[in-house]
């Protein structure tokens, strides 16, 4: 735990004027004389003489305490006063918190009793001095002196006493000029923030002042005659505190104060009588009734306060006023004070619905629970019993507290964390008030309210936070015992709910709130029993707790278990440490469960890490850890194939209770076993998770190391310092080989994941250790080489930036002399790669540049190789001078700072310069962005604050921003134009077309859009007339002139990045760089003037208003951010109200929408939003956010149709505003400030779908989809309609009241145009929205009937819906209608509208109306399915309406959509096992159902019989469900085996395709759900076999033929099928070649492809099974052997790639491991190869699943580390190739298989066709933009190589140990010359082409110089075994 340090106050030095100080120690001037009072005056003369105030504060104590032994016949009166006074006036003009202040305080406080009342005077007439004349600017110096007068100085509170009306005057005065200066101070944020500031000290001093002089003012108010002026003093404060209570641009904190003010004021004038709650009573109400008690002009003020046009916070305020000012404690006063108590919860449950801003709920939900707690403080104090009305109001089950619970559930959801904690805490005290007034009640269960309140709370759905909270109330105050009855499978369902991220913290609250409560009441009832009674209840604890959450760890699926093990488990070990035993006990005893979870193995080591977390567990002792589990197992887990349980195991190894607890040897080699295999892991968690494991285990070396050398030079037995020496030596062993392991793997082509993580660890042992090379502990740069330091050198090159920014980190910390950028030659040969990067046309290659350019910054001698460059291109450059020879890091780090820039300014001004007469030029050979970025780079790490050279700077600034404007001059007309993303642009506008044209001229034929599917060619050497020739093929570089390849995708690229550039360059250097201007009290040498800035905020206008491409304008938003942040916290007051007049500015030109204006009235407006965004979210979030609502406010109304605005021309404004609010609603750093405008941002973009312009309906749907974003979160999960997205109807219209009139008129319009009984279709346009929200929300089961705000008044416009022609209207109707009905009303719900239906067929049956209102029955019934789990109420009426509409289902029904829908209906009832009906009514039901069926299209099909049309596949598949439940799913609580048959083969045969899918996924689901319960297959007959093998032979629609294949596919793995064709049997060969050829000839249908080969490959493996000789006979083998080695190929799907781990797994024991070959060898190595390519695929999915070969091996073959459980991909390769090797021995064919082997070697694919290099080809990768490399990322070749290496250097080793010499016989010897030749000319090739790269190619061609060096390292190694072959 990190120890907060207090911050300490600042302690300042006495700061008199000359005068008052030669006057003060004049004063204390002494002649000779050693009397008391002497001594005192000389303390303080030294302490005022004294500029140390440290040493002032000890003189004046001493002078304290010399003052406190003065006896009283002092004689000298004078020199005592004039000490008096020195520290009184000393104490009066002291700052605030200033300890010398409270030194002096203290001082006069301990003066003796004799001396107080002249102290007093003393201090007095200072402090009278100070109210007496002050300006404004003493104003809080002197509130602040008045406060701590008051403030435990008993002394200065006699002071204030004394001087109470020039007090109270002055806070008058002080108060009323800040009210006065608030009114100008509009748009400065930071002056209004400041004075608010002031104002809340002010109100809350004169609320301490009242409080402190409370007698005095009623002494004085009685009085009267003489105290008339304070009369007038308080009713002037009281006007002060209305005026800031009903002004809304003060902020909440200052007028809550006031609200507590009014109120202490009030109590102040009238005592603590019944008549103050008359008052304050009557102020809540707003009525001036209750006033007459008060004296005449506080009722005046009251009257002025009591206005019906008041602000809805001003009652919230005043009740939070009395309920903190009032005294609540003990019994009240009179009825009145109930009546007021009980007023307040009514008042603030009124404003619960009007107000809309969530700070001001924030405060309601506060001032509830402030409420609840003062109730409680009345019930608690009651001597006497309590009034019978208040106990009856605060009873539960009162109507009170039924409101209140509403409250509580339409907030416990709410977004705000304060508002649901508040929330809780009411929850908490309403039940504790229950309690109290209820107090002769016990038990819960006795208890009928709790009994409910649990039962309603239990009902809820899980997903609701709030109930967590609510539930733990009831668990601290009525005990885990009563919950656990209610329902018992809780603890289940809790850990269930663990998986979800969101819901995670709340379960694991409750869990631990249960199970520790559970555990108390378990030891209470047993008592003080003996160990077996503790064992016997532990016993039963474990039963209810342990149980069940290692049932979830071992079976869920892996990242479910996640947050188990982050939120849970530490709260249960630390309830119960002795747990774990029994958790270690239990899970190595259970068997191993499926895959997919983590397993036993998975939970041992979960459990583990918690408990050693948690200290329970201690590190590791004689191979068991932690005396528990054996390491063999631990290092099992640490190369486990599953992340979680590799990183739960290196948790285990690497966390640990103490930073100081030694490492011991069994860690470190833990450590070493579980590195290499997994520095490579794609999966970003893990990397993340590993990097900050091995963190805290580096942290726990360095700390035990710093805590053995310490006890090694305090150690006196040798041998415990021999024994610490040995650990020193082991940490240092351990380091050097982490650090050059790590430096080893940083080769060129390593993947990215290994360089991260590589890079991430040598950072850390950078940062905890040092590369040092000197005497340091560990000095670890001893082991980092020159070439180790190169490759990290080389990673800057990298594609990914977080590789770029760690090689740079870590360069700066490694030796540099093994960096070696000190050398000259090789500082200007990275000074130039950088500066080539610079200007390269991919885009990453500048921000590599950039980090070179940063790394070379701190080298002195940078300025010469600058100008040596300077030299070589002939530029015109001037370094500033060489820093002097001893400089410090500072100075260079700037000079360099400042060349660097001036040198790439330069540069950069010729680059442009040339650009403006071509841009094609530039965009080919130097495009600007690169020199720009790296300018911002360089200056990013540039301490502003303290350059030397100021007028250099200037000069140089000016020079830059002139340059970006000329930048973006060149580069606007394409980002501007109308189309900027490539097609060519039909600007008009004169301005940019003149710029456009030029560019055009260069990019012809222009009539032709060639120019973007085509590069052009561009030659250097033209004429002046502007003409190019266009060729086809790419001219050489050697042929003299220089060659570009242009397209327009660079051009593109070109100008936004530049625009990109342009904008973080601005934003960087207004953001970082002092102002240049004149503050109020002295000039600053600033760099940048307010001219500038102000500029650069038009540039960004201009950019923001006018960019078409949205990636110019994004990142201007980018740069223009940092601008607006700058000029808001900004000293200049001009600067300041920049913001708001840039706001009102591009407000009014958006109204005016001229003709002539230049915004972007497409693109979703392009950048006005993001410009308005930028300009709204730099406003302080603490302050009114004024300018946020008057934006607000406009866009608003703009957004809202009118009358006069349907052209498109007139919507212009509308369509912006629409599209300024979507952008508005969708910033989070506006985050709550927005909530208020949501209500009227839904109104416009429902009623903007009205419009009859087509933008304005598109614009507005955009901006619904926000707002429902906005309302209901962001979608978590695939389920568009899952209930973690959905709001309660209370709380969605509690948060939006607005919304519900508005919604229910606008349904209630919509739903009466959907009648379509006249045939005709009227769509109305916002009818889809309305459902679209009404479906989000659903019944709250708390809902209190009497809700104002009720669902009920939605219902019948919802069902009314359903009449709609349109299917997709009725369908959202149905989804619409389920959350408005409860589900105790479902059953009556489903009745009507089952009556609604027409009894019998004729002629008036309206279909749409039919069909709209069987949907709705079936989405309620299929809702009340899955949430109440129950049956339905008996005599629900429901079977009798169906039975009596039974004709809607048969043919008597001409419509088959209408049929279909009745049988989904039926299907709804009778198909699942649990019906909601009871066993008589849903066997009635079913009988009919068949009746039907039988009698259907799909049983009797006819051939005459007429088409069914339009809906009739649906039906089919309706009729298709029914016989599902019938035939497959639950056929014997239907009907007789024989008709189980008919019905299955019906099924099968029919001519629907759709319909045999649908049965086949029917089957396949059955089959598979048996595999799992490893049941019989009773269900399937004979006769279904042949069905399902025949249909596999003719069946010709993919989809249909995949599925039979999977089901033939289960069956056949379980018994051996018969194939018939017909009447036919056919043989096992047949049928292997009709499917082999089935596979082969359907790679179009992915699905089919791998049914075929997986059912293949399944009997093959049956019949080599069977007969392991004979096999090789069948034919067909080795085709199958081609098929599967071409599925494992890099470009095939993934699907693909699965298929064919999952068959070379399942064939491992059979195929690739058996000793008798059955594929013969070459195909078995083939298959071998195949395998290893699946092991190294980019997909992680494929890796896993191939490394699962593992666990087919033969025990007796692997290797002893090596064990059958799941590894990892990077273990089950090596282990592969070893294992591969070792059958090579046992074949009998190592000669073969070290060829074989040797071939792999040397890559025998990508040798063939790179065996010559192709010129062409290099320079093609330099010409695309966008560098294709390999495809996998992940797949490290080089590791590959060197791992095959290894195993065939061992291979031939063991081999030549055990034969006779010469392993090569004479039939190798040929094909071992072939390969040698082969391996020599790759050799010799690949390193030709190295030589012939340019210098330094690691950065300039990357991929093209690491896949040479691969080719090489394969042939040299190639020709090394080969070698040893020999």
């Amino acid at each position: 735990m990190v120890v907060k340090k207090k911050k300490t106050a600042k302690v300042e030095a006495v700061v008199l004027d000359e005068e008052n100080l030669h006057k003060l120690i004049a004063s204390l001037s002494v002649d000779g004389g050693e009397d008391e009072i002497r001594q005192v005056a000389r303390t303080l003369q030294s302490c005022l003489e004294l500029t140390e105030p440290v040493q002032q504060i000890q003189l004046v104590k001493k002078a304290g305490s010399q003052l406190e032994a003065l006896s009283e016949e002092q004689p000298d009166g004078a020199l005592l006063e004039s000490c008096l006074h020195t520290l009184s006036l000393v104490y009066t003009s002291l700052r605030a918190k200033n300890p010398l202040r409270r030194a002096i305080a203290s001082a006069l406080g301990s003066v003796p009793a004799w001396l107080q009342d002249n102290t007093v005077s003393s201090l007095s007439a200072c402090l009278s001095d100070c109210l007496s004349n002050p300006t404004s600017d003493q104003y809080p110096h002197i509130i602040d002196t008045i406060t701590a007068c008051v403030d435990g100085f008993t002394l200065g509170e006699r002071c204030i006493n004394k001087l109470l009306p020039e007090v109270l005057q002055f806070l008058h005065k002080a108060l009323s000029e800040y009210l006065h200066q608030n009114s100008g101070l509009a748009g400065r944020h930071i002056d209004q923030a400041q004075l608010m500031q002031s104002c809340l000290a002010a109100v809350k001093t004169s609320m301490l002042v009242l409080q402190r002089s409370q007698d005095t003012i009623s002494a004085a108010l009685q009085a009267e005659q003489s105290y008339c002026n304070l009369e007038d003093t308080l009713n002037s404060l009281m006007g002060c505190y209305t005026h800031i209570l009903t002004d809304e641009e003060f902020v909440q904190s200052v007028q809550s104060t006031a609200g507590m003010a009014v109120v202490l004021l009030i109590r102040s004038v009238m005592g603590g009588g019944d008549e103050v709650a008359s008052v304050v009573c009557s102020l809540l109400r707003s009525s001036a009734q209750g006033l007459d008690s008060a004296p005449q002009w506080l009722q005046q003020r009251c009257e002025g306060l009591c206005t019906s046009s008041r602000l809805p916070g001003v009652s919230l305020y005043l009740c939070h006023g009395a309920l903190a000012m009032l005294s609540w404690k003990g019994a009240l006063p009179g009825p009145q004070w109930e009546e007021l108590l009980l007023s307040v919860p009514n008042t603030l449950l009124d404003l619960d619905v009007s107000i809309k801003e969530s700070s001001t709920a924030m405060t309601v939900a506060r001032v509830l629970t402030l409420w609840s707690s003062a109730a409680l403080d009345c019930l608690q104090g009651e001597r006497q019993a309590c009034p019978p009305r208040l106990q009856q109001s605060l009873s539960g089950g009162s109507e009170l507290q039924r409101y209140l619970l509403e409250h509580i559930y339409s907030h416990w959801e709410h977004p705000l964390d304060g508002v649901r904690h508040q929330t809780r805490s009411l929850f908490r005290n309403l039940l504790l008030l229950h309690q109290h007034t209820n107090s002769s009640i016990f038990e819960p269960t006795q208890d009928f309210y709790i009994r409910e309140l649990t039962q309603s709370l239990l009902g809820l759905e899980w997903h609701m936070r709030g109930k967590y909270g609510s539930l733990g109330c009831l668990v601290e105050l009525y005990g885990a015992r009563h919950l656990l009855d209610a329902q018992p499978e809780m603890p289940s369902c809790l850990l269930g709910l663990m998986s979800d991220q969101t819901l995670a913290p709340y379960a694991s609250d409750l869990l631990e709130r249960l199970f520790i409560s559970h555990k108390a009441q378990l030891a209470s009832e047993a008592g003080a029993a003996d160990k077996t009674g503790t064992d016997k209840w532990m016993k039963r604890w474990h039963q209810t707790w342990v149980t069940p959450l290692l049932q979830v760890l071992c079976r869920a699926r892996l990242d479910q278990t996640t947050y188990i093990l982050d939120y849970f488990m530490p709260k249960l070990l630390r309830c119960s440490p002795s747990s774990l035993t029994h958790m270690v006990q239990a899970l190595q005893d259970t068997p191993p469960c499926s895959t997919g979870s983590r397993g036993a193995l998975g939970a041992l080591m979960t459990c583990l890490r918690a408990a050693r977390a948690q200290g329970v567990v201690a590190s590791s002792k004689e191979g068991l850890w932690g005396g528990l589990v054996p390491l063999s197992l631990l290092q099992q887990a640490l190369v486990h194939k599953h992340d979680q349980v590799r990183m739960d195991a290196l948790g285990l190894v690497c966390e640990s209770h103490r930073s100081t607890e030694t490492l011991t040897p069994q860690e470190m080699d833990l450590i070493r076993y579980f590195l290499l295999p997994n520095l490579n892991s794609q999966a970003p968690g893990v990397r993340q998770q590993t990097v900050s494991l091995l963190k805290k285990l580096l942290c726990r070396l360095k700390d035990s190391a710093l805590l053995l050398q310490k006890k090694l030079t305090q150690e006196r037995v040798q041998e415990q310092r021999d024994k610490d020496q040995h650990t020193l030596h082991l940490y240092e062993e351990f380091l050097r080989w982490l650090c050059v392991s790590l430096l080893e793997v940083l080769l060129p082509g390593a993947s990215f994941s290994t360089r991260l993580m590589s890079l991430h660890i040598l950072c850390l042992l950078g940062e905890f250790f040092t590369f040092s090379t000197g005497p340091a502990v560990f000095a670890l740069g001893e082991v980092v080489t020159s070439a180790h330091a190169q490759n990290v050198l080389y990673s800057v090159a990298s594609n990914f930036l977080e590789v770029k920014q760690l090689a740079s980190t870590l360069l700066r910390q490694l030796p540099p002399s093994a960096v070696g950028l000190q050398v000259p030659e090789r500082m200007r040969s990275v000074l130039q790669a950088a500066l080539d990067l610079s200007t390269s046309t991919k885009p990453y290659d500048s921000v590599s540049a950039a980090h070179l350019l940063n790394l070379l910054l701190h080298q002195p001698d940078l300025g010469q190789a600058l100008l040596h460059c300077a030299q070589e291109q002939g530029l015109d450059f001037q370094p500033p001078s060489s820093p002097p020879s001893p400089a410090s890091e500072a100075v260079i780090l700037q000079l360099n700072t400042l060349a660097v820039v001036q040198f790439l300014l330069c540069c950069l001004q010729l680059e442009v310069s040339r650009s403006e007469s071509s841009l094609l030029q530039a965009a080919a050979s130097y495009p600007l962005y690169g020199r720009a970025h790296c300018i911002t780079a360089v200056l990013q790490h540039l301490n502003t604050e303290t350059l030397s050279d100021t007028e250099q700077w200037r000069g140089l600034v000016s020079e830059l921003v002139a340059v970006c404007y000329r930048m973006s001059d060149v580069v606007s007309p394409v980002v501007q134009s109308s189309s900027p993303e490539g097609l060519i642009p039909m600007d008009t506008d004169s301005e940019t077309s003149a710029g456009l044209q030029r560019i055009l001229q260069e990019i012809q034929p222009r009539d032709t859009n060639d120019f973007f599917t085509s590069s052009r060619e561009l030659d250097t050497h033209r004429g002046d007339d502007h003409t190019q020739t266009q060729t086809t093929h790419t001219p050489s570089l050697n042929t003299g002139g220089e060659g570009y390849r242009v397209t327009a995708q660079m051009v593109l690229v070109c100008c936004w990045r530049s625009m990109k550039e342009v904008a973080m360059l601005l934003g960087q250097l207004c953001q970082s760089l002092p102002l240049l201007g004149t503050n109020d009290t002295h000039t600053q040498p600033g760099l940048i003037t307010e001219e500038q800035v102000e500029g650069v905020g038009l540039y960004f206008r201009q950019q923001l208003l006018q960019s078409r491409h949205r990636g110019a304008f994004e990142l201007a938003y980018v740069g223009f951010v940092r601008l607006t942040d700058m000029l808001c916290r900004s000293g200049s007051r001009a600067l300041q109200q920049l913001p708001a007049r840039w706001l009102s500015e591009v407000l009014e030109e958006i109204k005016s929408s001229d003709p002539s204006s230049k915004l972007c009235a497409t693109r979703r407006s392009a950048g006005i939003p993001f410009y308005i965004q930028a300009l709204l979210s730099s406003e302080p979030k603490s302050s009114s956010c004024s300018l946020l609502k008057m934006t607000m406010r406009e866009l608003i109304s703009l957004a809202m149709p009118s009358a006069n605005r349907n052209t498109n021309g007139s919507t212009v404004p509308q369509v912006h505003a629409l599209n300024i609010l979507r952008a508005l609603y969708r910033d989070t750093r506006l985050g709550e400030n927005i909530i208020p405008f949501v209500s009227d941002g839904m109104q416009a973009a429902v009623l903007g779908f009205t419009s009859p312009v087509w933008a304005v309906r598109n614009s507005s749907t955009l901006l619904f989809s926000t707002l429902i974003t906005r309302i209901f979160g962001v979608k978590k999960g695939k389920d568009e309609h899952s209930k973690k997205n959905r709001m309660t109807g209370r709380e969605f219209f509690t948060r939006f009241p607005a919304l519900y009139p508005f919604l229910l008129n606008q349904l209630e319009e919509a739903a009466a145009t959907v009648e379509s009984d006249s045939g005709q279709v009227k769509l109305h346009p916002s009818l889809f929205l309305l459902l679209l929200v009404l479906s989000r929300l659903y019944p709250s089961p708390m809902d209190g009937s009497s809700s104002p705000l009720g669902l009920a008044p939605f219902m019948p416009f919802i069902i009314r819906c359903g009449r709609s022609a349109v299917y997709r209207t009725r369908e959202m109707a149905a989804r619409a209608l389920v959350p408005f009905v409860l589900v105790t009303q479902v059953p009556s719900t489903v009745h009507t509208l089952l009556q609604e239906l027409p009894a019998e067929p004729g002629p008036t049956v309206q279909h749409n109306h039919v069909h709209g209102t069987l949907l709705q029955v079936l989405f309620l019934l299929r809702s009340y399915q899955t949430d109440s789990h129950r049956p339905l109420p008996a005599g629900n009426g429901i079977t009798e309406g169906l039975r009596q509409r039974m004709w809607l289902a048969s043919r008597q029904n001409g419509c088959v959509v209408t049929r279909g829908a009745f049988l989904d209906v039926l299907v709804c009832l009778c198909g699942s096992k649990i019906s909601l009906l009871d066993d008589s009514e849903v066997g009635d039901l079913r009988q009919e159902a068949l009746c039907v069926l039988l009698a259907s299209d799909l049983v009797t099909f006819n051939t005459t019989s007429t088409p069914l049309g339009p809906g009739s596949t649906q039906y089919l598949l309706s009729l298709t469900q029914v016989a599902l439940s019938a035939s497959v799913e639950i056929p014997e609580l239907w009907a007789g085996p024989r008709l189980k048959g008919q019905l299955l083969q019906c099924l099968l045969q029919c001519r629907k395709y759709e319909v045999r899918e649908l049965a086949l996924e029917g089957v396949l689901r059955r089959l598979r759900e048996e595999e799992e319960e490893e049941r019989r297959l009773q269900w399937l007959d004979e006769t279904t076999l042949s069905n399902l093998t025949s249909l596999a032979l003719h069946e010709t629609h993919p989809q249909c033929l995949a599925k039979v294949l999977a089901v033939l596919c289960v069956l056949s793995s379980s018994r051996e099928l018969q194939w018939r064709d017909g009447v036919k049997m056919l043989s096992q060969e047949e049928v292997l070649v009709h499917l082999l050829a089935l596979a082969q000839n359907s790679a179009h249908s992915v699905e089919l492809h791998c049914a075929a080969l997986t059912l293949v490959s399944q009997l093959l493996v049956q019949l080599v099974n069977s007969n392991q000789q004979g096999a090789s006979a069948v034919a067909c083998l080795g085709q199958w052997g081609l098929l599967v080695c071409s599925c494992c190929s890099e470009e095939q799907p993934v699907e693909v790639k699965l298929m064919a781990a999952t068959v070379l797994v399942k064939c491992t024991a059979t195929v690739l491991t058996s000793p008798h070959l059955p594929l013969g060898l070459s195909t078995t190595v083939s298959l071998w190869r195949s395998l290893f390519t699946l092991l190294q695929d980019e997909d992680l999915d494929v890796r896993d699943s191939a490394s699962d070969f593992i666990s087919n091996v033969p025990a007796s073959l692997l290797s002893a580390d090596v064990t059958d459980a799941s590894v990892c991909p990077p273990v089950a390769l090596d282990a592969g190739v070893e294992l591969l090797c070792r059958l090579f021995e046992l074949w009998g064919r190592v000669p073969v298989g070290v060829l074989a082997l040797t071939e792999w070697l040397l890559g025998d694919e990508e040798a063939s066709d790179e065996a010559v290099p192709d010129e062409a080809s290099t320079l093609d990768e330099e010409d695309f933009l966008f560098e294709k490399g390999d495809l996998n990322l992940w797949a490290e070749p080089v590791q590959w190589v060197k791992l095959l290496h290894r195993h065939v250097g061992s291979l031939i080793l063991t081999f030549q140990q055990t034969q006779a010499p010469g392993i090569a016989g004479p039939d190798q010897v040929r094909p071992i010359h072939a390969l040698s030749t082969q391996a020599r000319a790759e050799a010799l090739s690949s390193q030709h082409a190295l030589d012939s790269l340019p210098a330094l190619p690691q950065f300039s061609f990357t991929i093209e110089h690491a896949r040479l060096l691969l080719r090489h390292q394969r042939a040299t190694l190639a020709l090394d075994v080969l070698e040893k072959l020999r």
